[in-house]
């Protein structure tokens, strides 16, 4: 398989994540975003949406959004399982994992941010406040939710969750890691969210999550 990916994208992030946590082996293709890559024709013209994440399945077939790519992935190599077992408990996962990527990633992005300062002239110092005005709030959105999670599980006599969901790394996780890293770059305030500054703990103390981190990339410019 390949990987057509960014070192600093979350999107991408979170299928080198998976990758990693199901031990599968795959070739690391950088697509450099700030250089405008992801447009050259030779790339574009094979994703429709011109973005990264890119998976080459081994049998050639190119997938894109981080999100099929994951749940891809998991179909087709189901152990260690990044959803669990019952509908409502991937339910609850799924949920979790939207709240990231649906709701706080997609205004927060790159091309979001580059248009905000380029087509709308906003500053650097707006353009910041936007950020972390975004972000901490979804990220509060997503505490207040582990919350209600944590007291769901009490009520069903479930063990309280180490991770995003229980104490294994499903979605959740694989999206909230890369959130956390790109509001620690852009210095958003983490305080007050024990359970997701606990969930994301427990994610970096794995192998599979410190392989995958953007220091760890070959195109890593830090």
């Amino acid at each position: 398989m390949q990987l057509y990916n960014y070192f600093r994208s979350s999107a991408s992030f979170r299928v080198r994540i998976a990758l990693q946590l199901k031990g599968l082996p795959y070739d690391y293709m950088p697509v450099h975003l700030v250089k405008g890559e992801h447009r050259a024709p030779d790339y574009a013209g094979r994703i429709g949406d011109a973005l990264v994440p890119t998976l080459v399945t081994d049998g050639g077939t190119a997938l894109s959004q981080s999100m099929a790519i994951i749940e891809y992935l998991d179909e087709t190599h189901p152990t260690p399982a990044l959803l669990p077992a019952t509908p409502l408990a991937r339910a609850r996962v799924r949920a979790l994992a939207q709240m990231v990527a649906c709701e706080i990633h997609p205004i927060n992005n790159l091309r979001v941010l580059r248009y905000l300062v380029h087509e709308l002239k906003v500053d650097e110092d707006a353009k910041n406040a936007w950020y972390h005005h975004w972000v901490r709030s979804g990220l509060e959105a997503f505490e207040r939710q582990l919350d209600l999670l944590a007291q769901e599980r009490a009520a069903q006599g479930m063990a309280p969750s180490v991770l995003c969901w229980g104490d294994t790394p499903t979605l959740a996780d694989c999206c909230l890691v890369p959130q956390i890293f790109n509001a620690q770059r852009f210095k958003v305030s983490l305080d007050g969210l024990p359970r997701t500054m606990s969930a994301f703990d427990a994610c970096m103390a794995l192998p599979a999550f410190q392989q995958a981190q953007p220091s760890a990339c070959p195109d890593n410019e830090a």
